[in-house]
């Protein structure tokens, strides 16, 4: 079963909290117990997942990531958005989650995140659930 979920982001970098949109689908799906693989679909965001117990571990991440790779940089891509393509590729662009009883398994302090770098923008994670 594949399923989407569109995102609107508001900022040129932030971690939006999809939990709880995922674990919905899951939910929704006729798949008690599986694996369900999340891919993003641009080169210029990612996912990942993380603490979202405490909205200042995000927030370090975002701020770690835009010290280490600036927005102004030495770059040769004329888009102006190379740095968002480095993120992305540091973040990785799919994560895969277990599931059992339709409940996702993530730590206790764990959460999914889509990651915007070139923001704002419409963008779209797919999700492929699949029973084990």
């Amino acid at each position: 079963m594949t399923k989407t979920i569109n995102i609107k982001t508001k900022s040129r970098t932030e971690f939006v909290d999809i939990t709880d949109e995922v674990s919905r689908l899951i939910k929704e799906s006729s798949i008690k117990n599986g694996i369900c693989c999340l891919f993003v679909p641009h080169t210029t965001a990612g996912i990942t997942i993380n603490e979202g117990a405490d909205p200042s571990v995000k927030r370090d991440i975002l701020t770690t990531l835009n010290r280490l790779i600036p927005f102004e940089g030495d770059y040769q891509h004329t888009e102006g958005n190379s740095a968002a393509h480095i993120k992305s590729t540091l973040t990785g662009v799919s994560i895969t989650v277990i599931f059992e009883n339709s409940n996702l398994l993530l730590g206790t302090w764990q959460s999914i995140f889509f990651c915007e770098f070139d923001g704002p923008r419409h963008r779209r994670v797919i999700l492929k659930i699949t029973s084990s």
